[in-house]
């Protein structure tokens, strides 16, 4: 089923943790709706770079979230965040290119130099750009 365009949501549920060990990453309408908005900020990260973007992981049950080490309070729960990666553009490079748009985010996050993670929100959202890598916790800005 193809929530927008360019995105399903296989792609967005897809988890090999979740096969493996029997969890039900089944979406609630709740979650699904909130997919539809995610992905709908997606298809406007694929038009502003011109090219597909290849989702790593989109929604987490609560207790798949909890199994690979997720925050409690992580928006993958809510369906609100995908983490994702560009073939032949760096993940900074793709943060740079986003937070310079008018693409609007809630959270922009380059996860140890590998990979992007940005969340939206259903209210207004804060813009924020972060930076993670073993052993520092999220620094302000691109670092």
């Amino acid at each position: 089923m193809f929530i927008t365009p360019h995105f399903t949501l296989d792609e967005m549920t897809a988890s090999k943790i979740a096969a493996r060990e029997g969890f039900d990453n089944t979406p609630t309408p709740e979650v699904l709706a909130n997919l539809t908005v995610l992905c709908g900020v997606l298809e406007k990260v694929r038009a502003l770079l011109g090219m597909p973007i290849i989702i790593s992981s989109g929604y987490r049950c609560s207790a798949l979230n909890q199994r690979v080490g997720g925050a409690p309070s992580s928006q993958h729960v809510l369906g609100l965040a995908a983490d994702f990666t560009v073939i032949d553009v760096s993940p900074r490079e793709v943060i740079r290119r986003i937070s310079d748009s008018d693409v609007p985010f809630d959270q922009l996050i380059l996860e140890f130099d590998r990979w992007v993670h940005l969340s939206v929100t259903t209210g207004t959202p804060r813009g924020q750009v972060l930076t993670i890598r073993r052993g520092t916790g999220y620094l302000q800005g691109l670092q």
